[in-house]
């Protein structure tokens, strides 16, 4: 990590405007995003798609892929995959900071996962200065349609983040959440192995 990236992670008030020339990388960043979202569904483009999740991205654990086209301030440089991620069709990360996103972990298309931010003193803004705080999203965490997560939450594993959601505030493990701003519905309970979709049994409806 850069000197730079240190104070982009520290959660410090930092001059943001013109900062990511402090990285001689960037623009590489993003060129290699760009590329990402131009190549085909071929087998040589997958290939080509793979490498250039784990030149580009902080971590990538195995079988971890993402829908094309996906958009990040900083390519995805500032985000760990872990294994058997899957994110579908236009993600937004605004990596300024660290994001983390844990083993089989789903999440649908349109998400927004953020973790830069502005004070809000409308001088310190117009002088262009920022602040950032990492996300952690746990293990096996499903998140639906249209869900924003905002600086600095943590999502615990297993929870599952309803379609619309903004999440505000940290999240347990094992619940289901939901709303604007997210709060806990309920609990996952054993009942969720026998029971889906209001009552249907799994094992008279899996295939």
């Amino acid at each position: 990590m850069t000197d730079f990236e240190e104070i982009m992670n520290s959660g410090k008030i930092y001059k943001v405007m013109g900062g990511t020339n402090e990285d001689t990388h960037y623009y590489e960043y993003l060129q290699l995003m760009e590329s990402y979202n131009s190549l085909g569904y071929t087998e040589d483009g997958e290939k080509k798609k793979q490498r250039i999740l784990k030149e580009l991205f902080a971590e990538v654990g195995e079988n971890s892929y993402i829908q094309a086209p996906y958009r990040a301030m900083w390519g995805g440089h500032h985000v760990h995959l872990g294994k058997n991620v899957y994110i579908n069709f236009n993600c937004t990360f605004v990596d300024d900071a660290q994001i983390y996103i844990g083993d089989n972990t789903m999440i649908a298309p349109n998400a927004t996962i953020i973790a830069a931010s502005h004070p809000i003193s409308p001088s310190l803004r117009a002088r262009g200065y920022g602040c950032n705080k990492p996300v952690y999203i746990g293990e096996n965490v499903w998140l639906a349609s249209n869900v924003t997560v905002l600086p600095g939450v943590h999502i615990g594993n297993n929870s599952v983040i309803g379609a619309g959601s903004l999440v505000n505030k940290d999240i347990p493990s094992n619940v289901i959440a939901w709303g604007n701003p997210a709060k806990v519905i309920r609990e996952i309970t054993p009942d969720d192995d026998i029971y889906y979709d209001h009552g249907k049994l799994i094992s008279e409806n899996i295939v």
